[in-house]
């Protein structure tokens, strides 16, 4: 699989697994949305918003357009409602952008700031792209696990499975 076709995938799937993830999510009460159920950013409500303000952040460097955030805790969105939708417009943006690239603009180098230790950091677009995509999915990890600890079926969000379903046939 080239280059372009795999972060297609990824983003695909990163579409997928938050669909299915937010389906489950959807399901908590109130209280078992912002239980503090000590996983890395708290509760389900705050580790949904740190991938959303992470993808921000991210998407802002890579296009230099967008929302963005000066603290990966931030809660943007602390109702679900309003986390769901806009978890689905940046699903959408991810997945156009990424239909944009080429391979030579993928194998180019960005310039960006990090958040955490603000000193300018030049790098190629591939490496920074393949961490955006495996960010996501280990903090969908720790969703996943929240919804085992609060009692509720986590879906299962293995890349195999989506490469199995519709969305990802033509990936397989």
């Amino acid at each position: 699989m080239d280059g372009i076709r795999h972060y297609r995938m990824f983003a695909a799937y990163n579409r997928w697994a938050n669909g299915r993830l937010y389906d489950a999510a959807e399901l908590l009460s109130d209280e078992e949305w912002e239980r503090d159920v000590r996983a890395f950013f708290g509760s389900m409500c705050g580790t949904l918003n740190h991938i959303l303000v992470a993808d921000r952040i991210w998407m802002n460097r890579f296009t230099g357009t967008g929302e963005t955030h000066k603290v990966l805790s931030d809660l943007p969105h602390p109702h679900f409602g309003d986390l769901r939708r806009e978890r689905g417009a940046m699903d959408d943006r991810i997945a156009d952008w990424v239909d944009t690239l080429d391979e030579e603009t993928l194998e180019g180098l960005f310039s960006y700031v990090p958040v955490t230790n603000p000193k300018e950091v030049t790098q190629p677009l591939a490496p920074a792209l393949a961490h955006f995509f495996n960010h996501q999915t280990h903090h969908r990890g720790h969703a996943h696990m929240i919804l085992s600890v609060l009692g509720h079926e986590p879906p299962s969000l293995d890349l195999i499975y989506f490469l199995r379903s519709d969305e990802g046939k033509e990936f397989a």
